[in-house]
């Protein structure tokens, strides 16, 4: 059984380690194109300081490239995370939110690079926006993709 974007969103929204850190699944396209996730400053996700606790945002962006490719290229092929890094740019007060975006060029080359059978280590990128539009964090992310040996050329 595939799981549907709406099916995943309920699901990821009620895991226990979202919640607590308050971060929500606002939508996740029908194609699995796009995700918009939001954390909103509260009690159990502030810092010493104050504002956002940097895991928490790095916690709000870290599942959803592989989950956005693995939805995307379907059953033949391993996907998994491989690296990750996030860059504070500025303090986080409020509500923050980011959206992931996949096109279909991106993914196409993908399936390409992929063909051979060889692992592929794309790198992808996600800023976390407050509510006055700046970019107060940045994430990048390393995934790993393969074709899956039942499906690589002999």
């Amino acid at each position: 059984m595939r799981i549907t974007p709406r099916i995943m969103k309920f699901g990821i929204n009620l895991w226990p380690p979202f919640i607590g850190a308050g971060i929500r699944v606002r939508r996740i396209a029908p194609d699995w194109g796009e995700i918009d996730v939001a954390l909103r400053l509260g009690l159990t996700n502030r810092n010493y300081v104050g504002v956002h606790f940097g895991g928490s945002l790095y916690a709000m962006t870290d599942p959803f490239f592989m989950l956005m490719l693995m939805h995307r290229l379907g059953r033949p092929y391993f996907v998994w995370d491989s690296a990750g890094r996030i860059d504070y740019l500025k303090p986080a007060r409020g509500t923050v939110v980011a959206r992931f975006s996949l096109d279909d060029a991106f993914v196409a080359r993908l399936i390409d690079d992929a063909a051979a059978g060889d692992k592929v280590l794309p790198e992808l990128a996600v800023d976390i926006v407050d509510d006055a539009g700046d970019v107060v964090a940045r994430v990048h992310k390393t995934l790993y993709v393969r074709l899956k040996p039942e499906h690589r050329p002999r």
